[in-house]
């Protein structure tokens, strides 16, 4: 209430209230399938549903000239749905680090990462850039970013206030950013079951073929429309006396 008044202009960015303190989720699944199992995921939901409805399917491994010999050239399977667990609410607690400081803005010099640390070890080792004595560094590979961990109290905080700092590599000044090192750990998590529209799980599978076979087989049964099906965009088998995983990714088509 003391500061005299100023005109001042804003020139920063705007953004949507909303879109602020939020936690955006990539979900990664990881979907373990028996033996004798095959996923089959369609282009279109209605396929998966269309064959899901129908349940049991008669498929035909190869065509032979005797009518003994076809039949014993079908197989039966299952068709059930695919159920997995995704978070529907998740709360996360983070702390900063009274030791670490996060370095960015780094500079392409052309070296090793670990040439790198020893060189931004040595310069905030020295108390006369404000450092001391580092306990540990790591380089963060996902984002080009450096932890640095002092063995005392006190020596981060002032480098953050300071924001940027000139930090001398070999015979250059480069000036980098400092920030908090923070680090969170999960309060609450959520799950509820959601069912894989595209997706289909196949049981029942003999192992009477080879995989790449097996795996043709069932493509070309199950993208007939005649036979209830539709275009197949993936398809996974593990035969009879073995275990698999699979991976379910974001879907952004």
């Amino acid at each position: 209430s003391a500061l005299p008044e100023k005109k001042m202009i804003f020139k920063g960015l705007i953004v949507n209230q909303e879109d602020m303190n939020k936690l955006m989720l990539t979900p990664l699944i990881h979907y373990p399938m028996p033996g004798g199992s095959a996923l089959i995921t369609f282009e279109e939901a209605k396929v998966a549903q269309r064959i899901l409805e129908m349940r049991e399917h008669v498929v035909e491994l190869s065509c032979g000239d005797d009518l003994e010999e076809l039949d014993q050239c079908r197989v039966q399977v299952q068709a059930v749905p695919v159920e997995i667990l995704l978070p529907s609410a998740l709360e996360v607690r983070l702390t900063q680090s009274s030791r670490s400081i996060l370095v960015s803005d780094l500079p392409s010099l052309g070296i090793s990462k670990e040439a790198l640390l020893d060189k931004l070890e040595l310069f905030f080792s020295k108390t006369k850039n404000g450092g001391s004595e580092v306990e540990s560094r790591e380089f963060l590979d996902d984002s080009g970013q450096v932890v640095l961990t002092f063995t005392q109290d006190g020596v981060a905080e002032p480098l953050i206030e300071k924001g940027h700092i000139q930090v001398l590599i070999g015979k250059g000044k480069y000036k980098v950013k400092i920030s908090p090192c923070m680090s969170g750990d999960i309060a609450n998590l959520q799950l509820q079951p959601s069912r894989c529209p595209r997706t289909v799980l196949l049981l029942g599978i003999p192992d009477v073929l080879s995989e790449e076979s097996m795996r043709d087989a069932l493509e070309i049964h199950f993208q007939k429309a005649s036979r209830g099906g539709g275009e197949v965009d993936a398809l996974a088998y593990v035969p009879a006396g073995r275990t698999g995983v699979a991976v379910f990714v974001e879907d952004r088509g």
